[in-house]
């Protein structure tokens, strides 16, 4: 039985026909014009009829990035998308004539890593994504975890620090604001502004140009030696463990997949992810410590997780 993925981005639209081994066996793109809720729809309509012309498929999954009910039907908002308490699923079905299920897009991802990627032989199983922001998912006993509402996982707005940097939500001190790309840029930025002499490198790196530092040159640094780029993922990291570590104080996963683009550094931020973490459990001498791997969908998880859920 095939099923249509859709994973709804700040600038692309990227959809696919998906199998039941998680394979995406066609798929096509189109912008997305993200002030516009019917021109988004308008886009994945157009999108799936492409796709639907040679390909029979029992129905829609869509991630969309946003605060997605419990019943998988309606975004009540999302930060960087014209939706607020927009009926998603009601408005495609009435243009692709096919059953619909919306889902917030870390949670699709988390399912395609569930179910066919790092995490396939777990039971328990929490995934982070730090990219330009910090995504989460969980799933216990086989179940992906969504709330009475619809809100659970949204891991990046666990207050880490009281009173600390401001976050987009409108509040202060969010995991968000220390465990992501933004932040790392941020950090970066602000101790090459101090005159930071191990972060020199990076700043000619940079063309001299502070403000041209971003999250790829300082990987890309990091995978090459330098020790201010590694210092700088570390101490990410290092923060990752943190919050990880008071999410396992109530969750106890057996295994924590790391994704998104910040995680092309691989081990570089996993392993301080991972001491931090093993620094701050709860009970920590006396417990088993779940594994962690990176994940291994891609860019493709979105659509393979969004498919699989609507499958």
């Amino acid at each position: 039985m095939l099923s249509i993925g859709v994973d709804i981005g700040g600038t692309k639209i990227a959809v696919g026909v998906v199998d039941e081994e998680g394979r995406i066996v066609a798929s096509t793109t189109r912008r997305t014009p993200a002030t516009d809720p019917e021109l988004i729809e308008a886009g994945v309509a157009d999108a799936v009829a492409e796709l639907t012309a040679d390909h029979e498929v029992a129905g829609v999954g869509v991630g969309a990035a946003g605060f997605v009910d419990a019943d998988r039907r309606t975004v009540r908002f999302a930060p960087n998308l014209a939706w607020r308490d927009r009926a998603l699923a009601a408005e495609l079905e009435e243009l692709v004539r096919l059953p619909v299920v919306v889902e917030n897009d870390a949670n699709a991802a988390g399912w395609a890593e569930y179910r066919f990627g790092a995490a396939t032989d777990a039971a328990h199983m929490l995934m982070l994504t730090v990219g330009t922001g910090l995504g989460g998912a969980i799933v216990l006993d086989g179940q992906l975890i969504r709330g009475a509402g619809g809100f659970a996982g949204e891991i990046a707005h666990m207050i880490a620090v009281p009173d600390g940097q401001w976050c987009g939500c409108g509040l202060r001190g969010c995991l968000e604001q220390y465990t992501s790309g933004t932040a790392l840029v941020r950090s970066a930025k602000r101790r090459a502004e101090s005159g930071d002499p191990l972060l020199e490198p990076l700043v000619a790196a940079a063309g001299g140009r502070r403000k041209d530092i971003d999250g790829p040159l300082i990987t890309t640094l990091a995978q090459e030696g330098d020790p201010g780029a590694i210092d700088l993922i570390a101490d990410l990291g290092s923060w990752l463990g943190v919050g990880v570590a008071s999410i396992a104080a109530l969750l106890d996963p057996d295994v924590v997949v790391v994704g998104g683009g910040v995680a092309a550094a691989g081990n570089l931020l996993v392993e301080p992810a991972r001491q931090r973490f093993e620094r701050e459990v709860t009970a920590g001498r006396h417990r088993d410590m779940p594994s962690w791997a990176l994940a291994r969908m891609g860019n493709t998880a979105g659509i393979v997780g969004a498919a699989d859920l609507a499958r």
